[in-house]
């Protein structure tokens, strides 16, 4: 059970880490913010019968401090390089300064990934590496068209991103990216707006 436990946290911060979970739909903040400043390994893929937000969401609520030590008391963690575990510990740290809201948006994106097939998560890390080649503005506007994507049926989706507007608008490699998009579940916005 504590190997278990030790992929789904060090695959959620590794997740964490690389941004892949807020890439899309995220309004507001650039995502600069969220991506690593150096690549990281794959993190290993959680077991079939858990998910990467589920140790974070388990462990939410304790104090930050009992959150590090379960954290650096996991075996798996224990055996990572120190930089690799420094990482992961600010990445942990970074996600308890978010203020609640953005702690809850980010566990839920966690769990959408957590449940896309393993093909689905390349994909996702895929068009991400693209969106993050975009210049700030681009990728903006390309993460507002995801909003108005997902508020529409799936059918929908594909006929707007082919559309005369979406062509004068988006480069072909942004409607690339638009279309990946709408091969994903999209989550769904947050109670206030997109996320």
């Amino acid at each position: 059970m504590k190997l278990t436990t030790g992929r789904v946290v060090i695959a959620a911060l590794a997740l964490l880490l690389t941004g892949v979970v807020s890439s899309f739909g995220q309004a507001g903040r650039p995502a600069e913010q969220h991506a690593a400043p150096h690549p990281v390994p794959r993190p290993p893929r959680p077991p079939q019968n858990g998910h990467a937000g589920q140790w974070l969401r388990q462990h939410n609520n304790l104090p930050p401090e009992q959150q590090r030590k379960a954290l650096q008391s996991d075996p798996q963690f224990r055996s990572l390089p120190p930089q690799q575990k420094q990482h992961f510990e600010n990445q942990l740290d970074r996600f308890n300064r978010l203020p609640p809201q953005q702690r809850q948006q980010v566990l839920n994106r966690m769990d959408t990934f957590g449940h896309l097939t393993p093909e689905q998560q390349d994909t996702a890390r895929q068009l991400h590496s693209q969106m993050q080649q975009l210049p700030p503005q681009r990728r903006q506007a390309v993460r507002n068209a995801i909003q108005a994507l997902r508020a529409m049926p799936p059918q929908a989706r594909q006929r707007q991103i082919e559309s005369d507007a979406y062509k004068r608008q988006f480069s072909p490699e942004e409607r690339g990216i638009l279309g990946g998009a709408t091969t994903l579940p999209l989550a769904p916005a947050g109670p206030n707006g997109p996320d």
